[in-house]
């Protein structure tokens, strides 16, 4: 009897799998990125596109409300190219001009897959030419814990310069009231239309409880928070950044934010090469190096598959 269970469960599971085959629409994927574990770091949904399953803005933007989480993006194979492809990022509420989680995710997918012969793959954006390079892993990602045969990602962006910021009285008391009134030691604009605010500490950062409503009435698209290391600490430097104006109420791990914070520590420390630490409650670990003649900066980790499977709509 239970043999006679177990064929119609086969059978049942034969039959959908012949059914799902015949739907099967666009393919995705979700991966977690700057990580090593899943359930960590930043989640994107990576989904592919090509001549014969295109889709208008509106399904786009559509998806990824449905995806609802902070980064749904969209590759299409450019023809001619091997390893070159179109990609968009899209938040549940809107298109964005840079996105680094979600890059890191797509440059993953590829190489994972083997979907591209090369170690390096370019994505045309809205922020131009980006590439993606495949390296080798042998050095240290946690304290005292060395990860070894796996691949790092790494990112060439560009960077986002860090400014003064003229804030009125009344704007300024708006962040203070929007980071709960915690003490801010710094405050910077950068070129990305976020306010940058440095906090006197690590535990500043991981535990501020900010007033989201009131992020939402600050003269920016988002808040990034900051502060340097303490003595002793593996990490230069810690950060979190809210954007709930994107639908976002706090981002797990932002790449493109670290590109303005590359600039602004790259001038506090007068250094170059950090290793970042987002310290959101999923976590994520950014290595980078900062690129001054070229105003680029690198950005390296890793990257999870978590989920796979096909939008039939």
């Amino acid at each position: 009897m239970c043999d006679g269970k177990k064929e119609r469960n086969i059978t049942l599971l034969k039959k959908i799998d012949r059914d799902m085959g015949k739907k099967k629409g666009v393919k995705y994927f979700v991966v977690d990125a700057f990580t090593d574990s899943a359930f960590k770091g930043n989640p994107a949904a990576v989904c592919f596109l090509n001549d014969d399953n295109e889709r208008d803005d509106t399904w786009l933007q559509s998806l990824a409300a449905e995806f609802n989480i902070s980064e749904t993006c969209f590759l299409i194979p450019i023809t001619g190219f091997q390893a070159r492809f179109s990609l968009r990022w899209f938040t549940p509420l809107a298109e964005v001009d840079l996105c680094g989680h979600a890059t890191l995710a797509s440059a993953h997918c590829l190489f994972s897959n083997g979907l591209v012969d090369s170690d390096m793959v370019e994505f045309v954006t809205r922020s131009g030419i980006l590439t993606a390079k495949r390296v080798s892993d042998s050095s240290k990602l946690n304290d005292g814990e060395v990860k070894g045969g796996t691949f790092l990602i790494e990112l060439n962006f560009p960077v986002v310069t860090t400014c003064d910021v003229n804030l009125t009285d009344v704007s300024s008391s708006m962040i203070t009231k929007a980071l709960n009134g915690a003490t801010i030691v710094d405050i910077k604009a950068t070129a990305t239309n976020n306010i940058l605010v440095v906090l006197p500490s690590k535990e500043s950062v991981t535990e501020l409880q900010p007033r989201m409503d009131d992020i939402l009435k600050c003269p920016c698209d988002g808040i990034i928070v900051t502060a340097a290391g303490s003595t002793g600490s593996a990490y230069d430097f810690y950060s979190r950044y809210f954007a709930p104006k994107f639908g976002v109420d706090e981002d797990p791990v932002c790449g493109s934010a670290h590109c303005a914070l590359a600039h602004y520590w790259s001038l506090k420390m007068n250094k170059c090469d950090f290793l970042a630490y987002q310290a959101s409650s999923r976590s994520g670990t950014i290595r980078i190096h900062l690129d001054k003649e070229k105003q680029r900066v690198l950005l390296r980790g890793k990257a999870v598959t978590v989920m796979e499977g096909h939008v039939l709509v």
